[in-house]
């Protein structure tokens, strides 16, 4: 890895919760010696972070506090836990960004591109598949992504969300973890509640040299109000861990195993293709050999789960038939209607 990695958080605001993350009161005057400015500019520091999100509670002659402590993230502490840190070009750490996909993909012709790492507190738009809106609430969960480039053409990326996919789930079931599904082309789940997803984009020749973003969004610690604005069923590392019995470690700590995992597949893929995934995929593919519909536009069909090809396609026996569907903008629901998108 070359020494192109930094944390990026020039805002005075991002250095005063660091310092305000331990949830403990800190005066006035030692903020502002902290952080060499005035009192009254730490006040106005202060309601940068209420933007945020965040609530800060203030006693008068004893400070301000955070309401509850908080782990943020830290590029050298992410970096310390990666043994796949040669597959690294750059990794970058927001406080806050629009969209960490959108970031990359306006860096697509820099020299360090492929390879580069963008991670971000929160993400002001974040973006999901078919357009959807990804909540991305402040130091809450982790957002991602993850910038390559290929000269085997986009051809040699088919399938490529399903093996990130089950890079996910196994990065998770190295957590201790269990029930993990996959939910295809672009989700993880568990016990029927979507817990990640996957957004991939492209540009470049079918045949030639590509450059790709892998988006990652992975619930961590999900606080009940910011997830009433999910429009489906949904879990967290913490919730889950807490089903079963689970100490799960700090986000640092899940973002290094998850790249863990996760890079070497994305830095091989052209290569390797789908072949080793497939097995690993069918095992938590979510409805297996149970009916579902595959929607697009105004148009459904309706069969049953056979699971997916060697090209990543999903297989339904429809009609007695076995028919092929690839990804694009279909949607998979089981057939009493329900969704997970």
């Amino acid at each position: 890895m070359n020494n192109a990695k930094k944390l990026t958080a020039s805002e005075t605001s991002y250095e005063l919760l660091r310092v305000l993350s331990d949830g403990e009161f800190h005066s006035g005057e030692s903020l502002g010696e902290s952080l060499g400015i005035t009192r009254a500019a730490i006040w106005k520091q202060l309601k940068k972070l209420e933007d945020w999100g965040l609530t800060v509670e203030s006693n008068r002659g004893v400070g301000y506090k955070l309401k509850s402590s908080i782990d943020l993230l830290s590029a050298d502490e992410v970096v310390r836990h990666l043994t796949t840190q040669d597959f690294l070009s750059t990794f970058e750490v927001f406080p806050s960004i629009d969209s960490t996909n959108k970031y990359l993909l306006e860096r697509v012709h820099n020299p360090d591109f492929s390879g580069s790492v963008v991670s971000a507190e929160m993400q002001t738009s974040g973006r999901g598949r078919r357009g959807r809106v990804w909540e991305s609430p402040f130091a809450s969960n982790l957002y991602l992504s993850i910038g390559w480039t290929t000269n085997e053409g986009i051809a040699s990326l088919e399938g490529l969300s399903l093996a990130i996919g089950v890079g996910i789930a196994e990065a998770v079931e190295s957590l201790g973890i269990a029930g993990n599904q996959l939910k295809w082309p672009n989700d993880i789940l568990n016990q029927n509640r979507k817990l990640a997803g996957v957004l991939i984009e492209i540009g470049g020749d079918l045949a030639g040299d590509c450059n790709f973003v892998v988006g990652i969004g992975l619930n961590v610690q999900m606080q009940q109000l910011d997830g009433e604005k999910i429009d489906q069923p949904w879990t967290d590392l913490s919730t889950l861990a807490k089903e079963q019995s689970i100490t799960l470690p700090g986000r640092n700590r899940v973002l290094s195993i998850l790249l863990n995992h996760l890079l070497p597949i994305i830095a091989n893929y052209s290569h390797t293709g789908l072949q080793p995934y497939i097995d690993r995929w069918q095992q938590r593919n979510w409805t297996a050999n149970q009916a579902v519909t595959i929607s697009g536009g105004a148009s459904s069909v309706s069969g049953v789960n056979l699971g997916i090809t060697e090209s990543g396609a999903l297989q339904l026996i429809v009609d007695g038939d076995v028919r092929n569907f690839n990804g694009g903008e279909l949607s998979l629901r089981v057939k009493d209607g329900s969704i997970i998108n």
